[in-house]
């Protein structure tokens, strides 16, 4: 059976494989802090149900309790390790299934195996405080083996912690005019494919929230990093179809195997 992924703006997508329903660091908020959804209309409620969701770090764009509230109940939550310490808010969320894992972890979901991989990435939740949490990617794997890279930077390792996959939702970008470390661009997207050396890929966490009051300060990192990764995914991996969705598309992938 084919693969369905949908991407519902930022890093929040739906999986569907083997009959299991992935839902990735859901985020659905119209406004969240300093940052404001721009495009992309807020996902609808039944974005919210899902077997398994998947947080990749504690920061309030990826770890993002109200939305997680939204769950249906009986939800299996896999979290970074030290997740519920250092965000009480989780220790609320009784009504779903909550597991904290590191790299290494592997868990069951049905029919599906969820490996837990490394990241390059500063995953504390912020403001910087005691508490440090591991920034974590997920290889879905049933018919498929989809990688959810979270956020994360280009580390040396990668395809051999990441491993062979098939599909690839890699960030291209960001929610602000510049990216720091442990991020990757348009340009280091196109080399992460290259490494991992996927059959398809789709780009995510771009082109959905900008700060209030930035519109005017470099809206190319806004408006322009998906395309720019199909541009650049063509010269440096052009043996990978890249699937440049809009908020709320869908792509039916063959699986591979």
């Amino acid at each position: 059976m084919p693969v369905e992924i949908t991407w519902w703006g930022h890093a929040t997508c739906t999986v569907v494989d083997s009959h299991v329903r992935v839902l990735t660091d859901p985020l659905f908020a119209r406004r969240l802090a300093h940052l404001r959804r721009r495009r992309g209309a807020l996902p609808p409620p039944g974005a919210w149900h899902a077997d398994v969701a998947l947080v990749s770090h504690l920061h309030a764009d990826h770890l993002h309790v109200p939305s997680l509230a939204r769950l249906t109940p009986g939800t299996r939550l896999l979290v970074p390790r030290g997740a519920p310490r250092a965000v009480p808010g989780l220790r609320r969320l009784t009504h779903l299934q909550v597991r904290e894992v590191a790299p290494g972890d592997e868990i069951r979901v049905g029919d599906l195996a969820i490996r837990v991989v490394p990241a390059l990435h500063d995953g504390r939740r912020l403001p910087l405080g005691p508490h440090r949490s591991p920034a974590l990617g997920y290889v879905v794997e049933g018919e498929a083996r989809t990688y959810f890279a979270g956020d994360t930077g280009l580390f040396d390792e990668m395809a051999k912690e990441v491993g062979p996959v098939d599909v690839a939702l890699l960030p291209v970008g960001g929610w602000g005019p510049y990216l720091g470390e442990g991020h990757l661009d348009a340009g280091r997207a196109a080399e992460a494919l290259a490494r991992l050396g996927p059959r398809s890929a789709v780009p995510v966490h771009y082109g959905t929230y900008w700060p209030i009051g930035m519109d005017a300060v470099r809206p190319h990192e806004f408006h322009t990093p998906g395309e720019e990764f199909v541009r650049r995914a063509a010269e440096r991996a052009p043996e990978v179809a890249v699937h440049r969705l809009g908020h709320g598309e869908s792509v039916r992938l063959e699986a591979a195997r």
